[in-house]
């Protein structure tokens, strides 16, 4: 059965494999993945201090990068952002660029407005939301000043 509105992703390339790539290639294989554009997510374990890299679908809203923590409307939050709760200072990689960023999840009415932006680079959220009971999480990854931190 699918969900109207939904469109199966191909999944050939995900996890640490796509992470692997993306380094590897500085993002020419693996950016580009189902139509949406893939950011590299550098955090640090909350328990274990050790880094984590999650391949994930972004937008932009001005210079700011979105990414939505969806894990597919899994009633819990992903990894990667319970490890932004615990450490926004955090490094993206987009294509060869690798970026110090901040992050912060978006509050209402702000989400909204988000999610919308979202929504058009990748519609299944809309899918996903439906699936779980928790409000998705939009997260603003704002690129720090040299010499900042929250």
């Amino acid at each position: 059965m699918t969900e109207a509105g939904y469109q199966k992703p191909d999944l050939d390339l995900v996890g640490a494999a796509h992470v692997k790539r993306y380094r590897e290639t500085d993002g020419e294989v693996g950016y580009e993945w189902n139509g949406a554009n893939i950011l590299l997510l550098t955090t640090k374990g909350r328990k274990s201090g050790q880094e984590r890299t999650s391949a994930l679908i972004f937008g932009r809203d001005g210079d700011d990068y979105l990414v939505v923590a969806s894990t597919g409307g899994m009633p819990k939050h992903p990894a990667w952002y319970l490890n932004l709760e615990a450490d926004p200072n955090v490094e993206i990689q987009v294509k060869a660029e690798k970026i110090p960023v901040v992050a912060r999840t978006a509050p209402e009415p702000e989400r909204s407005r988000l999610w919308k932006i979202a929504t058009s680079y990748w519609p299944n959220y809309d899918t996903y939301q439906t699936r779980t009971e928790r409000v998705i999480p939009v997260v603003v990854l704002s690129p720090r000043r040299e010499g900042t931190t929250t």
